[in-house]
C-alpha cells in the first residue's frame, strides 16, 4: 500500500482524535483506497508529523487517532524567502511547486511595471486558493514539515524589507559565488525573481531602495520560472 501523508489545517495533539475534513476523507477513500483501520501520517505544519489510523472513514463521518508522534524536521537551516513577479499562472505554479518541494520557507507574488498577470477581487481570491493547494499538496508530497506562506502585493514597493536580500539580474551585479560566505552565515535570505521582460529600471530603484542588492547566478539567462529552483537548490547545497 503506497505511503499517505496529509496535511490538516486544525492544530494536532498525541493520542487525540481528529476529524477528518470531506474533501480529504473523499480523497482517503476513492484515491488511496484506504479503510478503517489503515494508517497514515498527518501534520499540521507546527512541526513533525504523527502516525494515525483511521477509526471512521464512511461518507457521513470520517475521523483518524493520533497514536504517535515523531518531532523530525525536515526544512532548512535558515529561511529562504521567494519574491517572485506575477507572470503567466503556470509559471508561478512551478515556482510554487519546485520551491515548496525545494525547502522556500514562504512566497510573495509581486506586481511588477512588466507583470502580464494582473488580478483582483474574486478572481485573485480564486487564484490564491489554488496556489495554496498546490503548496500544500508540494509540502505533503515532499514530507515537508512545514507549509511555505503565501503572500500578494499589488505593487512591488509592497513586498516586505529583509535583512538579506538578493535580486536576480544578469547586468552590472554582484555574481552570487562572490556572496557564498555571507550567505553561509545569514540568518535569513530573500531572492527577487523579476518577471519574464526583466526587471524595468523602476523596478530596480523600488528594490535598491529597500536595500535588495543586485547578484547574478551564473553566466546564462533562465527562464523566470527557473531561477528560484535553481537558487534554492543552490543555496540548500552551499548550507
Amino acid at each position: 500500500m503506497p505511503h499517505c501523508r496529509i496535511f490538516f489545517q486544525q492544530a494536532l495533539t498525541r493520542q487525540s482524535s481528529v476529524s477528518i475534513p470531506e474533501d480529504i476523507a473523499h480523497y482517503l477513500r476513492h484515491v488511496m483506497r484506504l479503510h478503517e483501520g489503515d494508517f497514515l501520517t498527518i501534520f499540521d505544519g507546527h512541526g513533525g508529523e504523527y502516525q494515525a489510523q483511521i477509526e471512521q472513514l464512511s461518507k457521513q463521518h470520517a475521523s483518524c487517532f493520533t497514536t504517535s508522534f515523531d518531532d523530525v524536521s525536515r526544512e532548512l537551516p535558515i529561511p529562504i524567502h521567494i519574491i517572485q513577479c506575477a507572470n503567466k499562472s503556470e509559471k508561478i505554479e512551478t515556482v510554487l511547486q519546485k520551491g515548496t518541494e525545494l525547502g522556500a520557507a514562504s512566497f510573495h507574488i509581486a506586481n511588477s511595471q512588466r507583470s502580464v498577470l494582473k488580478l483582483s477581487g474574486v478572481k485573485l481570491e480564486k487564484r490564491l486558493e489554488r496556489w495554496q493547494r498546490i503548496i500544500i499538496e508540494a509540502a505533503e508530497q515532499s514530507e515537508r514539515t512545514a507549509i511555505p506562506a503565501l503572500y500578494w502585493h499589488a505593487r512591488l514597493s509592497d513586498i516586505p524589507t529583509f535583512h538579506q536580500a538578493y535580486a536576480l539580474h544578469p547586468h552590472q551585479s554582484t555574481p552570487w559565488k562572490n556572496l557564498r560566505e555571507h550567505i553561509q552565515q545569514a540568518q535569513s535570505i530573500a531572492y527577487a525573481i523579476g518577471p519574464e521582460g526583466g526587471w524595468s529600471n523602476d523596478d530596480l530603484n523600488v528594490l535598491h531602495h529597500k536595500d535588495w542588492q543586485s547578484m547574478t547566478f551564473g553566466s546564462r539567462i533562465m527562464r523566470t520560472e527557473t531561477a528560484a529552483p535553481a537558487l534554492l537548490a543552490a543555496t540548500q547545497a552551499l548550507l
